[in-house]
């Protein structure tokens, strides 16, 4: 945990000219024309695999109207970092609308068997120097994980103001009050100050548009989402256990991240299991011992910010460092290792230019997908599964894995890897089951692992019906095409509203380290607004044009990447972007996470808040 690693040995045989030609092909098998349109809205009939908590029995209760100095929408990592700092900014009168039952958010609702932090822990948890707290090991189980975001609550006093299994339906302002209207699903009308909206960047289950979904459960199968795991179904909890599907045949729909936790413990209780994969993931092995105590005794005051900062500097955001160890040293941050090695062992270093840089990380990234597709074949011992186990496309075209299980359980006899990259997805469910390559496979469970909703529509990600700001202006139609904010953070025309996500800011591989850097600098602006007695705050016409063309200015064009990529929420299913304004990192700001950090610090310490107009 505390010591260096050097360079992975990768293969040197790899042609890399056949493998991009490889990866164009595999990527056409899989491209689909309507894109994200692929997806079922989460309304009408299937609106129960988004509004259905499994976990709090929602109990009835009279509607609030009220005002309120500071409503956050939105109880996970975000919500919580922005009352966290808006209390260590001396702001009170605070309340959180989460539609969950608890704090917590994706941890809230992903509850499935195995699942686990997938990057490191230490660097991935907030806050937890401030609350004394040591993840039990590197890739934090999720129960874990849900309990730190519910002690994030209790130390800084946000269950006060927490309204629970609340969905927000409008939000709209009031140019006389100069307040927010907050309307909910419980009839609440609550005249809100200041908004900020935490409701998560990616919080709505997808769901494929597969036919006969309602046909299959009509006839007596089951369905549901990972996301809004059914225990009462399966038996057993988030370790494993389900002793309910030991006579039950299920399909698995989905390869990605939570897939590859949930594989092992299906293929373990489950009579049958079929999976289904559209796109394999890359599985690393991985390693996962408790945490060293050791180690964590010897740790100074700051160590869990020197760790984000060279978490974020090995991986592949940046990737070329001299100077310092990789103190993560895991699968995030190999390609780094390799690209500095072999920078470092070049005749002259210093000279070695961008372009050249380039070359050599293409080179690497090959290397590195073909170290993954032996690890396949060393461990898959039927070679048709394990051909269409391995991935072929560049390192982060796809979310990177880790798992010590995944792969071994294809080995077992009642496990069947069902491939449907040529029939790009899976056909339709009957009464009896579900179709694939125009084979019917009976099955009495249907489990969706197709992740979150990302790349839609902008209005489908934000889950609000309407969000109206002054004179009638719409943000979905605002931000229609493009993101206009002054540092990704405020928008004119919508005065007193601060946003958290992948807008106009910096990105950082660390999420939770984006939503604490907004969260700061969310807490300062509403804390100045307060000290000057402003009655709203919004950015100036010449501030947000500033910083939009400044966003631009700095852009780097990925597009050719990821339009090479294998279709998936990366690159709005193969055809770049997202159904409107951008990548789904948003339009960030290109020279770094840590750059923006220091530009926005510059802009708080000069005092005079550039580029924003007070009301009073």
């Amino acid at each position: 945990m505390t010591a260096d690693c050097g360079p992975t040995q990768t293969p040197t045989d790899v042609d890399i000219d056949a493998m991009r030609e490889k990866y164009r092909v595999e990527r056409e098998k899989r491209l689909r024309s309507e894109g994200s349109a692929q997806y079922l809205e989460l309304e009408g009939d299937y609106a129960e695999f988004y509004e259905v908590d499994p976990y709090t029995t929602v109990t009835a209760r009279d509607p609030i109207v009220e005002d309120a100095d500071v409503v956050i929408l939105g109880g996970g990592f975000a919500g919580l970092l922005a009352g966290a700092y808006l209390k260590k900014a001396g702001v009170d009168g605070i309340r959180v609308i989460e539609m969950a039952g608890d704090f917590g958010g994706v941890w809230y609702w992903n509850r499935f068997p195995g699942i686990q932090c997938d990057n490191d822990a230490y660097c991935y948890l907030p806050l937890l120097e401030e609350l004394g707290f040591m993840p039990s090991k590197k890739f934090a189980d999720g129960a874990e994980i849900l309990s730190h975001c519910r002690n994030i609550g209790k130390h800084f006093g946000l269950y006060d103001g927490a309204l629970f299994s609340t969905q927000v339906r409008e939000l709209r302002w009031d140019d006389v009050l100069a307040r927010w209207r907050i309307s909910t699903d419980r009839g609440d009308d609550i005249r809100a100050r200041f908004v900020v909206m935490a409701q998560g960047s990616y919080n709505r289950p997808k769901l494929p548009g597969i036919p006969g979904i309602k046909d299959f459960r009509a006839a007596g199968g089951h369905v549901f989402h990972s996301a809004r795991w059914d225990y009462d179904y399966t038996g057993g909890d988030a370790d494993g256990g389900l002793d309910k599907l030991a006579d039950k045949r299920v399909a698995l729909v989905g390869t990605g991240a939570t897939g590859i936790q949930l594989v092992p413990h299906l293929g373990r209780d489950a009579k049958q299991l079929f999976v289904f994969q559209r796109t394999p993931s890359s599985v690393d092995s991985r390693s996962n011992p408790p945490t060293d105590q050791e180690w964590a005794a010897s740790l100074q005051p700051g160590w869990q910010e020197e760790r984000k900062r060279n978490f974020h500097n090995w991986s592949p955001f940046v990737g070329v460092v001299f100077g310092e160890p990789d103190l993560v040293c895991d699968f995030w941050t190999e390609l780094g290792r390799n690209l500095t090695a072999r920078i470092a062992a070049s005749p002259d270093p210093a000279s070695v230019g961008v372009e050249q840089i380039m070359a050599f990380r293409e080179e690497e990234d090959y290397k590195i997908m073909e170290r993954l597709r032996r690890h396949v074949d060393a461990i898959v011992a039927d070679p048709v599964t394990a051909e269409a186990l391995k991935p072929y496309y560049r390192f982060m075209c796809k979310r990177p894995t880790s798992s010590q299980r995944y792969l071994e359980t294809f080995n077992q006899p009642n496990v069947t890897l069902v491939d449907v990259a040529e029939s790009k997805g899976v056909e339709r469910l009957t009464e009896k089951g579900i179709v694939a390559n125009g084979v019917e496979y009976e099955v009495d469970c249907v489990i969706f692992a197709s992740g979150f909703e990302i790349s839609t529509e902008i209005s489908r990600r934000f889950a609000i019906d309407s969000i109206v700001g002054r004179d009638g202006l719409s943000l979905f139609d605002h931000w229609h095409d493009v993101y206009k904010t002054l540092h990704g953070m405020t928008s004119r025309g919508f005065p007193n509203q601060f946003f958290m996500g992948f807008i106009q800011g910096g990105v950082s591989a660390n999420t939770t380290a984006m939503f604490e850097q907004q969260a700061q600098h969310i807490a300062y602006l509403i804390a100045e607004a307060q000290k000057r007695g402003a009655t709203s705050v919004e950015p100036s016409q010449e501030g947000q044009d500033a910083w939009v063309a400044t966003v631009r200015e700095l852009s780097i064009d990925n597009s050719a990447f990821e339009l090479s990529c294998t279709p998936g929420y990366y690159n709005n299913e193969g055809h770049g972007g997202s159904e409107n304004n951008g990548s789904f990192l948003g339009d960030f700001y290109s020279p770094g996470f840590y750059a923006f950090d220091d530009l926005i610090a510059d802009w708080r310490a000069k005092g005079d808040l550039d580029g924003l107009e007070l009301g009073n």
